[in-house]
């Protein structure tokens, strides 16, 4: 922390080396809970500059009685809770119309579409763009808390005040996700002992252009090495609780955990640039001489 401090002191003195260093530890982190909360790559690399823009002009109300990362943390999930320009705003989805669409059987019609490409490449960028897509068929506030549960796995008190919530409250929001989540899962996704098999889906995918088998973009994405969903960021206990403990068991007993397998991806390099830009713009001297 005292190092953190010294860095943000540098930042707002002026110093664009120490914001640019503040930025790209929380880059990847931001980016994710984007992922999550929007659906697509894209959204998520717009989405994730515009938080980057808010902790920079910002910095000077951060009254450090957290992690700059929590801090920052913060942001972005109020900034995503009111995104209103990515894909899955303007097009809802929910959970009947995934279903009646799988339920169809409508790529029983669709030729082979790949164009060559690797069947088995395009099985996981269907997987992983369907899971993603899944997550927007709960509202936003069912979203977040799963997310932040199941996903990122926030213990219910640091998650419940990234909210600004009770525990409580968070906890009935996130077991009424899981279970909405559980249910769709267990009826149609062969994740979780479903009906639906992705490989038979791959065409159907093509056709309605939720895949591309010239630009894989999920498969695009690097990886991170440290975990599937990754819980940086969020402020553990030196040790599980017993409510830590209820709520990995709940998750393991609930057919949606699958979404902690989900990888964690490095923030891609045009949204690294913008944060390296960023400190060099107007926008951050304007920022440190308020």
């Amino acid at each position: 922390m005292t190092d953190e401090n010294a860095l943000i002191d540098a930042a707002l003195a002026g110093d664009e080396k120490a914001l640019g260093e503040l930025l790209a530890s929380v880059q990847d982190q931001v980016f994710n809970l984007a992922l999550r909360m929007l659906g697509t790559v894209p959204d998520a690399e717009d989405a994730t500059q515009e938080v980057l823009v808010k902790a920079c002009t910002r910095l000077s109300g951060f009254r450090r009685e957290s992690a700059f990362s929590t801090w920052a943390f913060r942001i972005a999930l109020n900034h995503l809770a009111t995104y209103r320009k990515g894909l899955f705003a303007q097009r809802p989805v929910s959970f009947d119309v995934y279903g009646e669409d799988i339920a169809s059987g409508r790529e029983r019609d669709v030729p082979d579409l790949s164009g060559g490409a690797d069947r088995g490449l395009l099985e996981r960028e269907l997987k992983v763009s369907c899971m993603h897509g899944m997550l927007q068929c709960l509202d936003v506030e069912g979203r977040s808390a799963f997310v932040l549960g199941t996903m990122f796995k926030m213990d219910s008190r640091a998650a419940a005040d990234a909210l600004g919530i009770t525990p409580e409250a968070y906890r009935q929001r996130l077991s009424r996700a899981r279970a909405r989540m559980a249910a769709f899962l267990t009826t149609y996704c062969e994740a979780a002992g479903g009906s639906c098999r992705c490989a038979r889906r791959v065409d159907y995918a093509i056709a309605t252009h939720r895949i591309d088998p010239a630009r894989p973009g999920w498969q695009a994405l690097e990886t991170l090495a440290d975990g599937p969903a990754g819980a940086q960021g969020a402020e553990a206990d030196a040790g599980p609780s017993v409510e830590e403990r209820a709520d990995a068991m709940e998750a393991l007993d609930d057919a949606s955990g699958v979404f902690a397998s989900l990888p964690r991806y490095r923030c891609p390099a045009d949204a690294a640039a913008f944060a390296r830009n960023l400190v060099a713009s107007d926008v951050f001297a304007r920022a440190v001489s308020e």
